[in-house]
């Protein structure tokens, strides 16, 4: 990545952003003295510069694992100084434009009388309007992202009740936990995850699935994360079901031997666990005289730059005589691409993957999250006709190392 075109491209990139940024800082503080417009050219430039150095030598440095928040920290500090010049910068480019626009029309349209300083070439002056908001948008998307920081370990349980005709009698009042994406690589505080598991735990439910992610990218990521999850427990079992990052898709491998013993002991660590994990398959589950179907699926995606390894007519053969089927399958695209259209007696579908991209606004009857225009079911329960779908926005998180705005969580879902 670090000697890939697209890497310089990008510090080139923010080279020249910082000097467009630049411009507009110098603009608003022109009327300050010069001891002020000093400190503040310094520590702009000093912010700017650090960054860009900082961002060149981290793939080069060694943490250790104890280390790893340090360094995520600093990632996400620097991508959201980016992003906020970013977002700053598109209110600049709205003026220049309006300049633009104010300059080409004086030298087409005004006699040289009525518009002479235009016809001079003159400047047109920015706007202080759209320079303040500018920065304010940035220093509000920054500031939002240190925020953040501090709710990656606020579990938030969100409660629902799903109503179907069809649901076998013993099954009614079901109570299932739905969790996914764990990113156990990710976690720095066993305390604050272990009170996320509490929180499970307290809910005393019937079933738990998890739809996948368990890792970033390698099983020894759990190692130390065993004991906190290993006291997940339900009367009806824990499945659980891989995702797009259980792989070890996107690290390098000496080999393909090293890759699939990778893989072969993240299936030992779900084992371990107690959890049983579904490989393209369906389990039946009994309660009473009464019995549903429970497939689950490796990762399959609809979108072009994620793995399509699960196979749902594998898993599906053999459920048809059930009367209710619940499906856990990682990715939400698969829910239009292929659930929706082929299989429209499988009930209710358990998803996770988006996180609601641990960025976004949830308010009572509105929710926004830059993820859904990528995603089109990207956080809670959707519903078309008589089949459900539920995407689990995220038990851990992978990146930025924090959230704003769409919280960690854990589903509780009561089938009646």
């Amino acid at each position: 990545m670090r000697n890939s075109p697209f890497w310089w491209i990008l510090i080139g990139f923010m080279v020249l952003l910082d000097i467009y940024v630049f411009q507009v800082v110098k603009y608003l503080s022109h009327s300050n003295n010069i001891k002020t417009r000093l400190i503040i050219y310094v520590s702009y430039w000093t912010i700017s510069v650090s960054a860009i150095i900082v961002l060149l030598i981290l793939p080069y440095l060694q943490f250790q694992h104890q280390a790893k928040l340090f360094r995520t920290t600093i990632f996400a500090i620097i991508a959201g100084i980016f992003f906020a010049k970013l977002v700053a910068a598109v209110f600049f480019l709205i003026d220049d434009i309006r300049r633009g626009i104010q300059w080409i029309a004086g030298k087409l349209f005004f006699s040289n009388t009525e518009g002479e300083t235009l016809q001079q070439g003159e400047s047109i002056s920015r706007s202080v309007f759209l320079s303040w908001a500018g920065l304010a948008f940035g220093g509000g998307l920054f500031g939002s992202l240190l925020y953040g920081f501090g709710n990656k370990y606020r579990y938030q349980v969100r409660r629902r009740q799903l109503s179907y005709l069809n649901l076998p009698a013993a099954f009614k009042g079901l109570k299932i936990v739905h969790i996914a994406d764990i990113h156990s690589g990710s976690f720095t505080d066993k305390k604050a995850v272990a009170k996320g598991v509490d929180k499970i735990l307290n809910e005393k439910p019937d079933l738990v699935l998890f739809a996948g992610d368990l890792v970033n990218n390698l099983a020894e990521e759990m190692q130390d994360y065993m004991e906190v999850f290993n006291r997940i427990r339900a009367p009806m079992g824990v499945y659980s079901t891989l995702g797009n990052h259980d792989y070890g898709d996107y690290v390098h491998w000496n080999n393909p031997e090293e890759k699939k013993a990778n893989l072969e002991r993240l299936k030992q660590v779900h084992a371990d666990l107690g959890w049983r994990l579904l490989m393209n398959e369906h389990v039946v589950l009994e309660k009473g005289d009464d019995k549903i179907a429970l497939l689950g699926i490796e990762n399959w995606s609809a979108k072009a730059n994620f793995p399509k390894y699960g196979d749902l007519k594998k898993a599906y053969s053999g459920s048809e005589n059930y009367s209710f089927k619940i499906l856990i399958s990682h990715d939400p695209s698969h829910w239009d691409a292929e659930v929706r259209k082929s299989y429209p007696d499988i009930d209710l579908m358990l998803s996770g993957h988006t996180h609601g991209m641990q960025f976004g606004v949830e308010i009572p009857g509105f929710k926004w999250s830059p993820v859904q225009y990528i995603y089109k079911e990207w956080a809670g329960l959707y519903e078309e006709g008589n089949q459900k779908l539920y995407v689990n926005r995220g038990y851990g998180f992978i990146g930025y190392p924090g959230r704003v705005g769409i919280l960690p969580e854990i589903t509780v879902l009561e089938l009646v």
